[in-house]
């Protein structure tokens, strides 16, 4: 998820006083040092999962649930928008037994990967609480051209089957069955809806080359229009909290270099999927797709496959408290 776009404004510049992060700082230095440990080991060779420092094609593992395709820039095609599809979650098989028979899970997949075919649609503004924003972006890519859309689909996927070993019903916002989309305040709308125990949208960042790391985002208290997190900004923290601590251990990947300081966790209130949610939710950019080291990791079935692991964990032991 790139910073550039409507749901993703640039973060503010890092202020010197300290503030609610130092908990989460506290509760993430042990498990952000057993990262940072296993980082220094692998950092240089770029190896979390087979990777290597350069970026694989788009087609690298089979296992990617999505067509390999080259993401054009977006432009206004100038026809009017379509009207919106209503939001249909996908349960894939009805839940298995096991200690999350009876939770309900939301998987957001990020972006989608025919939005660049509909950029009079994603461009158009929706109302996310604070302000007005565009419904979505066509999202990042890496130097090679696997897409964020792809990338976030196919982890989705591997999350899904592993929850529901453990019982979860899980739900998609989108899973590659509808042509663009959903707006952001829709992706919001289905995990309500759903009256889900927990939401996990599901990116990855477009930053600069050098920076690397994954980051959990968490929605701020916010209280406007149609927004208000304050009932769930605790749960949420809690969420994400337990999901970074778990992917640094499953993937090896440290907590961002660039945004966090070094926690893995940012607050944000400008994410319509965020401010829109009335349940816990949370984001979490899983490396940055514009870093070499970074996209080799990102692009290696083995390590999405970990990724998913370590983000079912955090979930799972949100969920069973």
């Amino acid at each position: 998820m790139s910073y550039v776009g409507p749901d993703f404004d640039p973060p503010q510049p890092h202020r010197s006083r300290r503030g609610p992060l130092t908990v989460a700082v506290a509760a993430l230095v042990p498990t952000a040092l057993v990262g940072w440990l296993v980082y220094t080991a692998v950092g240089d060779s770029g190896d979390g999962g087979g990777g290597t420092d350069k970026a694989a094609p788009a087609s690298v593992s089979p296992a990617s649930s999505a067509p390999a395709t080259t993401r054009p820039s977006p432009s206004d095609d100038g026809k009017k928008p379509s009207a919106t599809p209503t939001p249909t979650p996908t349960t894939s098989r009805p839940a298995a037994s096991g200690p999350l028979k009876g939770k309900v899970v939301v998987i957001d997949p990020g972006h989608n990967t025919g939005n660049f075919q509909h950029s009079a649609d994603i461009n158009r503004k929706v109302n996310i609480g604070t302000n007005w924003k565009e419904c979505d972006t066509t999202g990042t890519s890496t130097n090679a051209g696997y897409t964020e859309a792809q990338f976030t689909l196919d982890v989705s996927r591997r999350l899904r089957t592993i929850l529901q070993e453990q019982g979860a019903t899980v739900k998609f916002t989108q899973d590659g069955d509808r042509p663009w989309g959903p707006c952001v305040d829709e992706r919001a709308r289905i995990g309500n809806n759903a009256h889900a125990d927990a939401v996990v949208s599901i990116h990855a960042d477009g930053s600069a080359a050098g920076n690397r790391g994954f980051h959990v985002i968490l929605p701020g208290a916010v209280h406007a229009g149609a927004a208000d997190t304050r009932p769930i900004v605790a749960s949420s923290r809690d969420l994400g909290e337990r999901i970074a601590g778990n992917f640094v251990r499953d993937t090896g990947s440290a907590p961002s270099n660039y945004v966090g300081d070094g926690t893995g966790l940012v607050v944000r209130k400008d994410l319509g999927g965020l401010n829109l949610s009335t349940v816990p939710k949370v984001f979490i950019e899983c490396g940055n797709m514009r870093d070499s080291k970074d996209a080799a990791l990102l692009t290696s079935g083995a390590w999405r496959q970990k990724a998913a692991h370590g983000i079912s964990e955090g979930i799972v032991s949100f969920l069973r408290g």
